[in-house]
């Protein structure tokens, strides 16, 4: 995170976490759980995991200036979702050609001071891998 072009994500003001480095324009579940939220302009999404993890995933930097252009949801508000199940696809080209960084920062926004967060090892993504995970302290 601390890599990431964007003070807010980079100091973890909203939240410890991740940051992925898409080589596709696909947001995948990263859990079992419920979709609490997809802002409008489609460049976020805001995830409960069936363990009451609360997570953001926002794709990019700034991208939403882009009022979602280039984005397109696939799931709604209240979804259940499996591991793997595709939630955002984003046209990666386009979005780095109008100027933006496509890194998605994966914040865990509620973690109790009791639990740490382990990121993975860097290496390739896959739908169904793990890029972090939540351990009693």
């Amino acid at each position: 995170m601390e890599d990431v072009k964007d003070e807010t994500f980079a100091n973890k003001v909203l939240g410890d976490g991740v940051a992925v480095l898409p080589e596709e324009g696909k947001v995948y579940a990263p859990a079992d759980g419920t979709i609490t939220s997809i802002f409008d302009t489609k460049h976020a999404v805001c995830f409960t995991s069936r363990y009451g993890a609360e997570i953001l995933i926002h794709i990019g930097v700034d991208t939403v200036n882009l009022q979602g252009k280039y984005f397109t949801a696939h799931v709604e508000d209240g979804a259940s979702v499996k591991k793997g199940q595709l939630l955002i696809e984003f046209d990666k080209e386009q979005i780095e050609k109008a100027g933006y960084d496509t890194v998605i920062p994966m914040i865990f926004t509620d973690l109790p001071e009791e639990k740490r967060l382990e990121a993975a090892a860097p290496g390739r993504m896959s739908p169904a891998g793990e890029v972090a995970a939540v351990y009693r302290s």
